[in-house]
């Protein structure tokens, strides 16, 4: 059969079985009572009567499987077991296994039931009785008394034993110590159970109850538990867990109103909901184990209630205390009751009579219960169910006579630790505030209790509003979403640092030994050269067996091996035929490794060797002497190509792992899907074939033959992703080793079928109601819907032939974020272990199991996207980056991050990983001494300059760059007076001009043309009337450019009063002023700005002692002292603004400006003679003082 057996899980079993059967209990732990049977027997038939039993969860625990009518012998010399020939063929598995420990295994084949009557067992049966005889005494048969199955087969057993009158012992209680130790592989199985049973009750009974309350809906008890039952097989409630295996413990108990039981076997009445004190109990189970959890939701709880919980809360963490291997379980339960004797000495009546039992296959362990008179000794990985209880209780300050008596109840699933108290598995919060429902109520006494709590909430209710059931926990859960992120990111990052030292601390550092490709020897004497004529004559010959060029050298053959060679040409010259022959040698460029005498001393290497021949042929020749050297130039290049395909296949299967061989199972029931193309293509055209499932793997059979084998062991991830949202449906393997096919190794393997048509008919008429279309729409659906169908029945089927071995794992599409791993952006798409795009080829699988941290690159609110970096555990894999992702799935990427217990960080620039990864490998202790990853997070940064800005916060902004020496506070407070008068006079002049009716381009007209008619004018009065009228301007509308104080731009000046430049400016500042120097000025302008205040500045790198001097001019703000200069201007200004000027530096410039800014400045930017200065930014200060102007940076 294609099922298979655990056969380690069985051995070791069936070994502590023998063992304790042999040598009893180490410690008297708890009575032996094998050490008084001669053999034990155990028989189950299934049937709905009886969920669980001992002879079941024996079956499970030792098979993994329940195998009904099977009887199973354990005697001293071997282990029988009788049941139908499939059965019994499914048994054969574990017949081979052998231990010092367990005895030979024989199967019995039970006889074939003829007309409903069971057939004649009596041979078998008698085969079984002596087997019993002949083991030790032979008289007394241990068996599990309570269980009472019924049927022929059955009745004709027990008739057969009766006769025989053997002495039965209950070992029930032996085998139930036995299976109440859990191995790991258990206690994650339970772990999950565990965790199922939280969410359970988590994201689905409390909601649910939230809403009945708040709604103030009447759903009754049976009707809520049946819901709950129902939701086990969404996955939205119960994580990713396979669904198939999931199943509930018992029916959901639901108890409110008055009605209390207790206990675990009664069941959820019809009564309606009341909105009181509700008891709810739940039990998921997972792969047969079980789990539990009990919880008591209390609205709107009186003090007297709250008081009784947290005693409650108190009395398991007692117990927790107390439940440590070694203790008897009787001691636990004492030191309970005295806890509750010291705490609450008038509820002790009012306690449950037991304080919870051992769980695990069965969902209880009647024989392990935490009770007065259990005697047996607690023991490490026991998982027990801690059930705490008050019942029968009185609440006076009920309004009702239904809440006038009330229950407590809680309970957990716990693991007992090697050391300290249990570990709680069920960890959902229980505190008060967490299961506490506080109404807002309509009435006058919940109105005058806000009153009282106006204090404590300063949110008063206004008015009588509808009432509404509100967590305690929501409404005092003051921290945000991305503060919680925060905290548990930085508890990440100190666990990630601890991991990552402690683990490359154990690995050493040690690095992959680099594989050196061993020598090619063409001949290994002499004698092996060929004798062929050309290598007689003294000519080229190409020996193809031994991929050698055999070539003449001063007269003597040389053989040379193929791999020698780096590349060959052929030119033809006049007459002549030039062979040129390039070798492999030092200082070439080759990989590492290709050359392996690379590193080799005292070796002289051939660089190149060329050959001539005549293109001539002479009498008496049969061909011409070139003819050789064709002949060679072809045959070299068809060897070479031969061998570096053969080297390049041989590469490709150096890391390749040996897998095993594919145990092909005859079954015709063996999972299968047909009509599947496969990726990577087998051959280059694509064909379709058929995936089946076998005992050990798939294969995958192509309508052409060809197979591909993948087993069970090598898959790391396996995925299933529907054909919602895509035109595809695929399975796809992720696997551990590489496996090899089509001369190429791979590690992801798919099988898909197209949905769909991938192709439009353009050419077709369209129309909204054609019926082809309609038909052609409703048949995809159906297909769909039929693939979907065949593809999970595959996976369902495959999970259960292999036991969960393999679990399709199906990406989570409304996670999916956009990204781009390789050229392309593509959606990528979580699953619960993976980040993958499967859908496009190459495919992208990531497992966040092997996953460090991740960092964000180009963090900035001004750019749309973002980039994502992966670094792995393995720190010698290089990182993976995947680009592009939209800036809006920053939060969606950190939470999901976040959820998956994920380290990651962010910054605002791109890091060079390769130079990074290459220095934490080459000294990882150095690394993590001074602060492991934590260079990534800009936090201690960002918290420095938080406390700079606390102690200059109240400080006056000063510049950070501006030496002392630059400006003077004489300086700055006689420019600010200049420019308040300046202001004054500007805004004049501007209004003015308006009333006039001449805007200021018409006015710089007239002024160039009256300047131009007077060759000469006096460029001081001009320029001051003009920088005056500039400044003040852009004083009074706060314009950002200016000259002075009070724009953003710099002087820079060298030793030469004139420089030439040309620039080309674009500004959207409000108002700009210019400088200008005693200087000849040569300018041509294009200059179209609407703007109403425009100023060509230009900036001078020159310190001229006549630049920089306080003019004699009251109407000018800028303080130099400037002559006059002839002036030379052709102008083409075009500008509908109200003001506009252009000063000019001395310096010859050609100056094109255009600005759709109200006021705009142009700088022109110098080039000086000297070469030494940088040119100054659009935005940077200018001023002038003294006789020097220095640069001043804006701090920004």
């Amino acid at each position: 059969m294609s099922v298979t057996i655990d056969k380690d899980a069985y051995k070791r079993r069936m070994e502590k079985i023998y063992k304790t059967w042999k040598e009893g209990f180490p410690n008297k732990e708890t009575e032996n009572t094998l050490s008084q049977v001669d053999a034990v027997v155990t028989l189950f038939t299934g049937g709905e009567i009886m969920q669980y039993s001992k002879s079941s969860a024996l079956q499970t625990w030792l098979f993994g499987y329940e195998i009904t009518d099977m009887i199973m012998v354990f005697t001293e010399k071997s282990i029988l077991f009788l049941a139908s020939k499939k059965k019994i063929e499914f048994l054969r598995q574990i017949a081979d296994i052998k231990s010092d420990y367990i005895p030979p295994v024989k199967l019995l084949t039970r006889n074939k039931e003829v007309n409903k009557q069971p057939g004649d067992d009596s041979e078998s049966f008698n085969t079984i009785i002596k087997a019993i005889k002949d083991s030790n005494n032979g008289k007394s048969l241990g068996v599990f008394a309570k269980e009472n199955f019924k049927g022929n087969f059955v009745d004709a057993w027990k008739k057969k034993a009766e006769a025989e009158k053997f002495e039965n012992v209950d070992v029930t209680s032996l085998f139930a110590y036995l299976m109440s130790v859990k191995e790991e592989t258990e206690l994650t199985i339970i772990k999950k159970a565990s965790q199922v049973s939280v969410d359970l009750f988590n994201k689905y009974l409390k909601d649910q109850i939230l809403d009945i309350v708040d709604q103030d809906k009447k759903v009754k008890h049976s009707k809520l538990a049946e819901l709950v039952e129902q939701s086990l097989t969404d996955k939205k409630f119960v994580g990713n867990v396979d669904t198939a295996q999931l199943e509930i413990c018992y029916p959901p108990i639901i108890q409110s109103g008055g009605h209390y039981n207790l206990k675990f076997s009664v069941a959820s009445d019809k009564n309606t909901l009341h909105f009181g004190t509700i008891v709810c109990l739940l039990g998921a189970r997972y792969k047969s184990y079980c789990s539990n959890i009990v919880r008591t939701l209390m609205v709107n709880p009186p003090e007297e209630m709250k008081t009784n919980h947290e005693f409650l809360v108190e009395l398991e963490d007692t117990i927790l205390q107390a439940l440590k291997p070694g203790a008897k379980l009787c001691d636990v339960y004492n030191a309970g009751l005295k806890f509750a004797t010291e705490k609450k000495p008038k509820l002790i009546d009012q306690l449950t009579k037991n304080f919870g039992f051992a769980t695990g296959i069965e969902f209880r362990e009647s024989s392990l219960v935490i009770a007065p008179k259990t005697m047996a000794q607690v023991k490490k990985n026991q998982v027990y169910n801690i059930a705490l209880g008050l019942g029968g209780l009185k609440n006076t300050e009920a309004n009702d006579d239904a809440g006038k008596t009330y229950a407590l109840f809680i309970g957990d699933t716990v693991v007992v630790n090697e050391a300290g108290p249990a570990t709680i598995l069920t960890n959902l919060k229980k505190k008060l505030n967490s299961v506490s429902i506080l109404l807002k109520g309509d009435d006058d006494e919940d109105d005058e209790e806000e009153k009282e709590n106006e204090p404590e909430h300063p949110a008063p209710l206004a008015g009588r509003g509808r009432r509404t059931a509100v967590l305690d926990s929501k409404l005092r859960q003051d921290s945000s979403t991305e503060e919680k992120r925060k905290l548990h990111q930085k508890e990440l990052a100190a666990a990630l640092h601890e991991s990552a030292r402690q683990r490359l601390a154990e690995q050493g550092g040690s690095k992959k030994d680099e594989k050196i490709r061993k020598n090619n020897v063409s001949y290994k004497s002499r004698s092996q050269m060929p004798q062929e004529p050309e290598v007689i004559n003294l000519k080229l010959y190409v020996d193809r067996k031994y991929e050698t060029v055999i070539m003449p050298v001063f007269g003597v053959q040389v053989p040379f091996h193929i791999s020698t060679i780096k590349n060959i040409s052929q030119s033809v010259e006049g007459d002549y035929t030039y062979l040129r022959i390039n070798f492999f040698h030092p200082g070439a460029a080759v990989a590492r490794g290709e050359n392996p005498n690379a590193d080799a001393t005292n070796v002289i290497y051939v660089k190149e060797v060329t050959y001539r021949s005549s293109n001539q042929r002479e009498p008496g020749q049969a061909s011409t002497p070139s003819t050789n050297l064709n002949t060679v130039f072809r045959l070299i290049k068809e060897v070479q190509k031969k061998f570096r395909s053969r080297e390049a296949e041989e590469k490709e299967k150096e890391d390749l792992v040996k897998q095993d061989k594919l145990e092909e199972s005859r079954s015709k029931g063996n999972p299968k899907v047909k009509d599947l193309y496969m990726r990577p293509n087998i051959v280059m055209k694509r064909m379709t074939g058929s995936l089946e499932a076998h005992v050990n793997g798939f294969r995958y059979t192509s309508v052409r033959g060809d197979k591909v084998d993948i087993l069970y062991n090598n898959i790391k991830h396996a995925f299933f992703q529907p054909c919602d949202g895509e035109l595809v449906i695929l399975l796809h393997f992720h696997l551990k080793n590489a496996i090899m096919f089509g001369k190429k190794k791979h590690v992801d393997v798919q099988l898909y079928t197209e949905v769909g048509e991938i192709n439009t008919d353009l050419g077709k008429h369209q129309h909204m109601h054609d019926r082809d279309d309609l038909a052609a729409e409703q048949s995809e659906r159906e297909l769909r819907t039929k693939l979907k169908a065949a593809f999970k029945s595959f996976c369902e089927k495959v999970e259960h032939v292999t036991k969960q071995e393999i679990e399709f794992d199906t990406p989570f599409r409304e996670l999916g974020f956009p990204g781009a791993p390789y050229r392309s952006t593509v959606l990528l798409q979580p699953t619960s272990g993976c980040l993958v795009n499967l859908t496009e080829w190459p495919p992208f699988v990531i497992s966040l199991e092997d996953v460090e941290l991740v960092h964000f690159e180009r963090v900035q609110f001004q750019l749309k996207n973002f980039d994502m970096v992966f670094v792995f555990k393995d720190y010698n894999r290089k990182v993976v980056m995947i680009n592009a992702i939209p800036m809006n799935m920053l939060d969606h990427v950190k939470e999901w991050l976040n959820s998956c217990d994920i380290r990651y960080s962010e910054g605002i620039q791109s890091l060079n990983w390769t130079k990074i990864m290459k220095t934490i490998t080459d000294d990882f202790e150095g690394f993590f001494e001074n602060g492991g990853w934590s260079f990534l997070d800009p936090e201690s940064d960002a918290e420095a300059a938080d406390e700079d800005d606390e102690d200059e916060e109240d400080e006056v902004y000063e510049p950070t760059d501006v030496d002392d020496e630059d400006f003077s506070e004489d300086e700055d407070s006689e420019y600010s007076e200049a420019s308040e008068d300046d202001s004054d006079e500007a805004s004049e002049e501007l209004g003015s001009s308006e009333e006039s009716g001449k805007d200021w381009s018409d006015l710089e007209a007239e002024a160039a043309e009256e300047d131009m008619n007077r060759g000469q004018y006096n460029a001081e009065d001009y320029d001051s009337k003009r920088g005056k009228s500039s400044s003040s301007s852009s004083k009074h509308k706060g314009g950002s450019s200016s000259h002075h104080s009070s724009s953003s731009s710099k002087h820079k000046s060298s030793s030469s009063s004139s420089s030439h430049h040309k620039s080309s400016h674009k500004s959207p500042s409000k108002g700009g002023s210019s400088s200008k120097s005693s200087s000849s000025h040569k300018s041509s302008s294009n200059h179209k700005s609407p703007s109403k205040s425009s100023s060509s500045n230009h900036k001078s790198p020159s310190k001229s002692s006549s630049s920089n001097h306080k003019s004699g001019s009251s109407s000018s703000n800028h303080k130099s002292s400037s002559s006059s200069s002839n002036h030379k201007s052709s102008s083409n200004h075009k500008s509908p603004s109200k003001s506009s000027s252009s000063h000019h530096s001395s310096s010859k410039s050609s100056s094109s400006h255009k600005s759709p800014s109200k006021s705009s400045s142009s700088s022109s930017h110098h080039k000086s003679s000297h070469g030494d200065k940088k040119r100054p930014r659009d935005d940077d200060r200018h001023s002038s003082g003294g006789s020097s102007a220095k640069k001043a940076k804006r701090k920004p």
